[in-house]
């Protein structure tokens, strides 16, 4: 923990372990202040209860902001394992907002006043550290009580560590409300380093460029790539469910770690979920990997439409497929109802396979 993050950045390059990039290693000096923080003890509850009103040293925090596969997690990465064994929690901030969400559920039900309160204290109580990953803002929900959440962590001590597609102004952009989140927004360019990752290179894109992303047929084969290519982009990382709050209803992504989600299709397609939901997704990750896709006929015709509203909300917002299936686009949908509009929907799956697809 002694070394500096620039010290332990450069050895790595040097080892390997990861190619030299410029942007990534001038970010690497706004982890400081929080590092520094953390190494002093942490203030005694009951010494600032003698010393009346004193609150304690206001902490650093940081956000970290650029495009996909810019090497933002992996740096936010580095720095919660360097922090050694101080109490600290690295989460995704759609995930650790729905536990949010579910524990003001249980307050209300005791009659607490405040039901962020306590939710907020227990959170102050466990950790000195949250590292939250891929920070984006599209539920009112969270919305209307994620500035009181920070507030309150950081006036218990907590420092946090933020990182995002998005540039703190367009967080939330054109939401319902949006003036009520402003104060939000001031609060992380006053309160919080913002700093943008510059990086030309998308780490993610750059693995997955030349690659085979779609295979066929969804054989051991088939899942043994799929396999493969999880452990390559997640670290061997086995995932977390990721519960996005849509419409009041939870959509589960079955595993998903630092951006990347795998479901099958029968998850994601089987299930009665619409346009909305597919947008709460692709707000949520930058690659899909979808399994076992199968031959689409008029026997599964309401799968096959959410499939083809799913494969075109993916395409739109530029997010990453990678696939197994029972047979190549072209041929997954022969005959009957919806064959001839899903010629457009073979096409794009065509299309997303390729090398400098997604790169935008």
């Amino acid at each position: 923990m002694n070394d500096s993050l620039i010290t332990i950045y450069d050895r790595m390059v040097e080892q390997g372990a990861l190619r030299p990039d410029a942007a990534q290693r001038a970010a690497m000096p706004c982890f400081d202040p929080v590092l520094a923080y953390l190494r002093k003890p942490a203030p005694k509850a009951g010494l600032l209860g003698l010393l009346g009103r004193r609150k304690p040293e206001p902490p650093p925090g940081l956000y970290l902001w650029g495009g996909v596969g810019r090497g933002k997690s992996m740096l936010m990465d580095l720095f919660v394992d360097h922090v050694g064994d101080i109490p600290k929690r690295r989460v995704h901030f759609h995930a650790f907002m729905q536990e949010i969400h579910e524990g003001m559920h249980a307050a209300r039900k005791t009659g607490a006043p405040d039901a962020l309160a306590p939710v907020a204290d227990k959170v102050a109580q466990q950790v000195r550290l949250l590292a939250f990953d891929e920070m984006q803002i599209t539920d009112i929900t969270d919305a209307m009580i994620v500035g009181r959440l920070f507030e309150r962590l950081m006036a218990a001590g907590v420092a946090i560590v933020v990182t995002s597609n998005r540039v703190p102004d367009d967080l939330y952009k054109n939401g319902l409300n949006r003036a009520l989140f402003v104060p939000f927004i001031e609060m992380i360019n006053t309160r919080m380093t913002v700093h943008e990752l510059e990086s030309e290179t998308d780490y993610r894109q750059h693995r997955l460029a030349g690659a085979q992303v779609y295979f066929s047929p969804a054989d051991s084969a088939a899942r043994a790539e799929m396999a493969r290519i999880w452990d390559e982009l997640t670290g061997h990382d086995g995932g977390q469910p990721l519960k996005l709050t849509v419409k009041g209803r939870d959509v589960v992504i079955p595993r998903a770690h630092n951006g990347v989600g795998r479901a099958s299709f029968w998850e994601l397609c089987g299930q009665p979920l619409g346009a909305a939901d597919y947008l709460a997704i692709v707000g949520a990750l930058r690659v899909l990997m979808l399994d076992d896709i199968p031959y689409l006929t008029a026997a599964n015709y309401n799968e096959a439409k959410r499939f083809v509203t799913l494969i075109d909300t993916l395409y739109e917002a530029q997010v990453r497929l990678i696939a197994s299936a029972a047979a190549m686009p072209e041929q997954l949908y022969r005959e009957g109802t919806g064959a001839f509009e899903f010629e457009r929907t073979a096409s794009r799956l065509r299309e997303m396979q390729g090398a400098g697809w997604g790169a935008a």
